[in-house]
C-alpha cells in the first residue's frame, strides 16, 4: 500500500475502546496514513467494536453498509470485542475486508499494508487464551479530558458477560509506565485523566505474576504524589474491589475527583447469585454508606441490568426499592441482551422483552429523579468545573468535580480551564 493513504476510525462501546481507537489512530498516522473524519471519503475505514449488547453488533453492521454506500472501493477493517468473539460472522458481512482479533489489533498498520485489494475477507485472530500482552492506550482527541487505559482483561466469570472471552485474562500496565504516560498527557495540555480498564480494581494483577506489590491503591498513591494533571477520575470499580483505603485516599485527595461509578447489576441477592457476581447487596450498601460518610458531596453512579433470566417481579421490586433507598446520583440502565456462549442462556425462565423494556423505563425514570435530587442538594454551592468546549448551540459544557453536568454560554477563555461555578 503506498504512503499517504487516508484512514477514518470509529469507536463503538466503552471508554477503554475510545482510548484504544485513539492509540490506533496515532499508530496509523505515524505509519504515513492521513486522518479523515468517519463521515468523509477515505481509503481505509476502521471500526473498533463492542459486543456487550446485541445493539452494538447491529450498529457495526449498519456502519459497514454506510461505508459501502459512501466509499465502495475502501478497505474496511473491523477490530475490537465483536471481532474477537465472532470473526467468521463479521467476515461474512459484505464489504468487510479485514477482521483483526485481540492479538492483532495493535498490528493494524502491518495488516492494512499487506492486504491486497480484491482478496476475500481475511481473518487475523487467535484463541483468547493466547492473548497475554498489555498494550498501553490513551485518547488525545480532545485536550480537556483523556481516557488512560491502565488495565485490560477480566478473570471474573459473570454469567451474562462475554468480555473475558473477548479481552482475555486480567493484565496491567506498571505504575512507572503509567506515571510516564501521565507526564506525556500533561504535556499535551490535558487537565483531566480518566483511569480506565475492564476490571480496574484488579490493577497490578497479570497472568505471569499473580502476586504483585502493585495494586490499584498503590497506583492512586503514586498518582497523588506525582506532578501530573489537575484532575483524575476512576472510571468504574467493582464493589468488592473498592477498599476502605481507596475511599480514604479519595476523601483526602485534591486531585482524585469525588466521584465513583460502581456496578451493581441487581439489587436482588437471588439474581446476583445467578449472575455470579462476587458480592451481595449488603456489601454494596455498605460501600455507598462508607463513601457518603466521608465524602457527602460525592457523586455515585450505578450500573444495573433489567430482565436478567429468572428475574421475577419480586426480584425487580427488590432492585427498585434498594436503589430508591441508596444515596446515589444516577443510574446506567441496561436491558439484558442474550450473548452467545454465556451461562445465562441456560437460566430459566426467560423474561419477555416487553417486560425487560418496562423495567428499564422505570429505572431510567428513577435515575432522572436521583440526578435531579443530587443537583438540588448542590444548588447555590460553588464547585470547580472543567469546561470542555463549544456545542452546536453556542454553549459549552463541563463537569463539576463530583460529576454534575454544567452548561454555560460559550466563552473561549473558559475552554479547558477549571472555573469556580455557582450551581443554579
Amino acid at each position: 500500500m503506498p504512503q499517504n493513504k487516508t484512514v477514518a476510525l470509529h469507536t463503538l462501546g466503552c471508554k477503554l475502546n475510545y482510548a484504544e481507537t485513539s492509540a490506533l489512530e496515532r499508530m496509523l498516522e505515524n505509519d504515513g496514513f492521513a486522518k479523515k473524519a468517519f463521515d468523509e471519503v477515505a481509503d481505509v475505514y476502521v471500526i473498533n467494536t463492542c459486543s456487550v449488547t446485541d445493539n452494538a453488533d447491529k450498529e457495526c453492521r449498519q456502519l459497514v453498509r454506510r461505508v459501502q454506500r459512501k466509499s465502495p472501493e475502501a478497505t474496511v477493517v473491523i477490530t475490537g470485542c465483536y471481532a474477537q468473539l465472532k470473526p467468521q460472522e463479521i467476515a461474512a458481512i459484505p464489504g468487510v475486508d479485514l477482521v483483526l482479533g485481540a492479538a492483532e489489533k495493535f498490528n493494524i498498520a502491518h495488516h492494512i499494508k499487506n492486504f491486497t485489494e480484491g482478496d476475500s475477507s481475511k481473518i487475523c485472530s487467535c484463541d483468547i487464551e493466547e492473548v497475554h500482552d498489555f498494550h498501553s492506550s490513551f485518547s488525545l482527541n480532545a485536550r480537556t479530558r483523556t481516557f488512560l487505559k491502565v488495565q485490560d482483561g477480566c478473570d471474573y466469570n459473570c454469567s451474562f458477560c462475554t468480555i473475558p472471552m473477548a479481552r482475555g485474562k486480567s493484565r496491567s500496565n506498571t505504575v512507572d509506565k503509567v506515571l510516564k504516560e501521565i507526564t506525556q498527557i500533561k504535556n499535551e495540555g490535558v487537565k483531566e485523566i480518566v483511569l480506565t480498564g475492564i476490571n480496574l480494581g484488579d490493577f497490578g494483577k497479570n497472568e505471569m505474576q499473580q502476586v504483585s506489590p502493585e495494586n490499584f491503591y498503590s497506583l492512586l498513591q503514586h498518582i497523588e504524589q506525582h506532578d501530573g494533571v489537575a484532575r483524575y477520575r476512576i472510571s468504574s470499580i467493582e464493589p468488592n474491589l473498592l477498599t476502605s483505603g481507596i475511599i480514604d485516599l479519595v476523601a483526602a485527595s485534591q486531585k482524585i475527583m469525588p466521584h465513583f461509578h460502581i456496578p451493581l447489576q441487581s439489587g436482588s441477592n437471588t439474581i446476583l447469585g445467578l449472575m455470579r457476581r462476587r458480592y451481595r447487596r449488603e456489601l454494596y450498601a455498605e460501600k455507598v454508606c462508607s463513601i457518603k460518610a466521608q465524602i457527602p458531596h460525592c457523586g455515585i453512579g450505578v450500573d444495573v441490568i433489567t430482565g436478567f433470566p429468572g428475574e421475577t417481579d419480586t426480584d425487580f421490586e427488590e432492585t427498585y426499592h434498594f436503589l430508591s433507598g441508596l444515596d446515589i446520583s444516577y443510574l446506567h440502565v441496561f436491558t439484558y441482551s442474550e450473548r452467545a456462549h454465556t451461562h445465562a442462556l441456560s437460566i430459566k425462565p426467560v423474561v419477555p422483552l416487553e417486560t425487560r423494556h418496562q423495567r428499564t423505563k422505570l429505572l431510567r425514570a428513577l435515575s432522572y429523579s436521583k440526578s435531579q435530587h443530587f443537583l438540588q442538594l448542590h444548588t447555590g454551592q460553588s464547585r470547580k468545573v472543567l469546561f470542555e468546549g463549544k456545542n452546536k448551540s453556542n454553549m459549552m459544557e463541563g463537569y463539576t468535580d463530583n460529576y454534575i453536568k454544567i452548561e454555560a454560554p460559550f466563552k473561549e477563555e473558559w475552554s479547558n480551564r477549571i472555573i469556580d461555578w455557582k450551581i443554579r
